[in-house]
């Protein structure tokens, strides 16, 4: 604050502070609802903290200070920790980690400090107990004091052992969470059901957790980490040996953990996972840098609320709290309306947001966003923002519902929802909208490859009258080109020669770029291989194309619907008369070394790109997988590799680095 406060204005902002924190952790821990970002919610504890040390004698036993975690909630039996589970002090920045060491320091004056790192899994904080051998309870953190007794909540994680070789008490410590896969799942199956959604990963997992039947926490598919290990109550010489007796006792503990030898190599530990945490299959949201050593630990000892041998690195906010200023409705490439957010700029995770998708009518309404609504925006593990809640006790009145469109908003044509469906589509496919996103995903890498088409020239193609159908690409001139701005006549020859590179791409691309709903590039590549000519797939039946595997009648009905439409029959023979090749190309016989072997690529390849990768090993009679399973048979690893390496090696899936790849395919 400013200015020093009179001991009454202390006492009244002290009180107003208690009533917010008591606010905003009922929304935060009990409705699943938040109202602010944890960062928003941390500056009120630290102005709370601030307060009360400089006026104690305003401290009172249910202050929030005065607590460490969340009370325990009614309905499972209580349980007294044998020792305190405290929480962990915050930073933000390198100078207050640098306060934080330099007090280790001043305390434990002419040691050597050695810091364990270990990834700040947003969950739940848990205590396990194994008697003899054999898992006997599990209680949640709760007030840091006594917590809920969850023992056969617990007891589903399938990553826990039963039974560890080891005799007495046992006591191991870590985080309950859910994956990002997990979560949209749940959330999916909540929102079949008319439920409200969890507002993240955290929420989700403490929800899951607490679920009286066991059977219902077993579907939820938890996981936890274990960081801390009491054999008959006794830790050993050191937190890394601690990490290392869980391994050896079969638990799961994080394999991004680290042993920092200075203060600088936690620096590049924190720096380095703030680059890399949305790699990650789960959410982060800081390091935990906690003095190695069990001695040292032991003569730093505790504040009433946290450890002085630890604290919290929070990374930059996920979340923030900004303000709608406008909803617009956009138009997709498949006629699709989807509202879009212009926000108040706000940075998150480094970046500044000023727009945010809201997907479609239905969600607009289930939430009840309006304009000039206050919200709470997440820039999650797939790094799109999102609206996590709306604000709704920060209304004034003056906030205004959309009111959604009964006619396109480009071109005014008609609007349709197909039964089912949440999302309402323009039935206009010569949409001025509709054509600039289609010539986009045309020319896309993936598609028909046509390099140096990005959005600006599409514009200005657009603008100019130059392109008004993907067909009239092909009839482009080079003295059309150089007329535009930024166009050089290096330039304009580069892209006229893409264009006509393109006409001899292969039927699948052509296929997947003509953007017809619920085929993508598999499914382009499957229709190919089954019809090897677009004319003959032009004129397929629903129950030709159900013989297809994974084509349903839905997909089926979507393709032969598109066939039908006289637009898009003009514009099949305009690009059949420019010359695009329209047949599947024989293929050379020859050996399919890798029939039937599954790959996923993961990391930076320096002799090709994934997509060359991917291509080479269909090629070759393998299939290609996004993820990592038990039914992976190779992981191609390049430089960097994401968390799937760990997967892999978790699961004991084969891999290979890049010299071995290229050697398996005959590349070396």
């Amino acid at each position: 604050m400013d200015r020093k406060l009179s001991r009454e204005e202390a006492r009244k902002r002290i009180a107003e502070l208690r009533e917010q924190i008591a606010y905003h952790e009922k929304k935060y821990y009990v409705d699943n609802d938040p109202q602010i970002s944890d960062y928003e919610f941390d500056q009120l504890m630290a102005e709370l903290r601030r307060l009360e040390e400089a006026y104690p004698e305003f401290i009172t036993p249910d202050s929030p200070t005065q607590r460490v975690g969340e009370k325990p909630v009614e309905g499972f039996p209580t349980v007294e920790h044998r020792r305190s589970m405290l929480s962990l002090d915050n930073c933000y920045d390198v100078e207050e980690l640098k306060e934080f060491d330099e007090r280790i320091h001043k305390l434990l004056p002419g040691e050597k400090i050695e810091y364990v790192c270990e990834l700040k899994i947003d969950g739940l904080s848990i205590s396990i107990t194994y008697i003899d051998g054999r898992y006997h309870q599990a209680v949640t953190r709760g007030d840091g004091f006594r917590g809920d007794d969850v023992t056969a909540q617990v007891k589903t994680i399938r990553s826990l052992p039963l039974t560890i070789p080891a005799k007495g008490e046992v006591e191991v410590r870590g985080e309950v969470y859910l994956s990002y896969e997990a979560f949209r799942k749940i959330n999916q199956e909540r929102e079949k059901n008319g439920e409200l959604l969890f507002a993240n990963p955290r929420n989700a997992a403490a929800g899951s957790i607490r679920l009286l039947d066991p059977k219902e926490v077993a579907r939820r598919n938890l996981d936890l980490y274990l960081y801390y290990i009491f054999v008959n109550g006794e830790e050993f010489p050191s937190q890394w040996e601690n990490l290392q007796q869980l391994k050896k006792f079969g638990f799961k503990t994080n394999p991004h953990n680290r042993l920092c030898r200075s203060l600088d190599e936690v620096i590049d530990y924190y720096r380095e996972w703030t680059e890399k945490r949305d790699k990650l299959e789960y959410d982060v949201d800081g390091v935990v840098v906690k003095v190695n050593s069990t001695r040292q630990r032991e003569l730093l000892g505790s504040t009433a609320k946290s450890p002085r041998w630890a604290i919290a690195f929070k990374f930059p906010a996920r979340q923030a709290t900004t303000r709608i200023k406008d909803i617009i409705i956009q138009v997709g490439r498949t006629g699709a309306l989807t509202p879009v957010a212009i926000l108040e700029p706000v940075q998150i995770s480094g970046t500044t947001i000023s727009r945010c998708t809201l997907h479609n009518e239905e969600e607009l309404k289930r939430k009840d966003i309006r304009i000039g609504d206050f919200v709470l925006l997440e820039r999650s593990g797939d790094v799109i923002p999102h609206v996590v809640s709306v604000m709704k006790e920060r209304r004034t009145g003056q906030e205004k519902p959309v009111i959604w469109p009964k006619h396109c908003p480009v071109c005014h044509s008609a609007i349709y929802k197909e039964e089912g469906e949440a999302i309402s589509r323009c039935i206009n496919p010569s949409c001025p909208a509709r054509i600039r996103e289609s010539i986009l995903h045309f020319a896309s890498r993936r598609a028909m490859n046509i390099e140096g088409l990005g959005e600006a020239l599409v514009d200005q193609l657009l603008n100019a009258g130059l392109v008004k159908q993907i067909p009239d690409l092909y009839s482009l001139k080079y003295e059309d080109l150089i007329r535009l701005e930024r166009m050089g006549p290096k330039s304009a020859q580069n892209l006229l020669s893409q264009i006509e590179d393109s006409k001899s791409r292969e039927l699948w691309r052509l296929i997947f770029a003509l953007g017809i709903r619920h085929v993508g590039e598999k499914m382009a590549q499957a229709l190919a291989r089954k019809f090897r000519d677009l004319d003959r797939l032009a004129v397929a039946s629903e129950e030709e194309l159900m013989e297809i595997e994974d084509v349903g009648p839905k997909v089926a009905r979507s393709i032969v619907f598109f066939f039908k439409q006289p637009e898009n029959k003009k514009m099949l023979a305009r690009l059949k008369a420019a010359g695009l090749n329209f047949k599947e190309k024989e293929e050379k016989a020859g050996p399919k070394p890798l029939e039937g072997l599954t790959f996923v690529l993961t990391g930076t390849l320096s002799s090709m790109t994934r997509d060359q990768a991917k291509e080479i090993i269909e090629k070759l009679g393998g299939s290609v997988g996004s993820s990592v399973s038990r039914k992976t048979d190779y992981l191609v690893v390049g430089e960097d590799p994401g968390s799937k390496l760990d997967k892999a090696r978790e699961l004991g899936v084969k891999t290979l680095n890049e010299q071995e790849f290229l050697k398996l395919i005959g590349k070396a």
